[in-house]
């Protein structure tokens, strides 16, 4: 099983996303959710964790722009992007947190022009 996420894309600096990811119920249900992002040449690294009891928390980057959220009925988790930023340019992925490598997705791209 993988965890594909989707929603990504070409916007401007200023705009705005919003990510989605669904996965197995048996994993959902006993997971914390995170987003992990990307860029190239860079390490792939944790932006922002929704526990299951809904607590967030947000890597300095993207704190007071992106919103994690989670519905455990859909088993599905989202990112809103905010105010994106040419630095926001990435690929995201969306895994446990801790993650387990047999759960990482091609990921959706996101690009911000300037």
């Amino acid at each position: 099983v993988q965890l594909q996420a989707s929603g990504g894309g070409l916007v401007q600096a200023g705009e705005s996303l919003r990510l989605s990811c669904a996965a197995p119920g048996n994993i959902f249900r006993f997971s914390a959710m995170g987003w992990y992002r990307q860029a190239p040449g860079e390490e792939r690294y944790l932006i922002a964790t929704v526990t299951r009891a809904n607590t967030t928390s947000y890597a300095r980057a993207v704190k007071g722009r992106f919103t994690i959220s989670r519905d455990n009925f859909k088993s599905t988790v989202w990112l809103q992007m905010n105010s994106l930023m040419p630095e926001d340019t990435a690929a995201y992925f969306c895994n446990t947190v801790p993650h387990d490598d047999a759960l990482w997705g091609q990921g959706t791209q996101v690009t911000v022009s300037s």
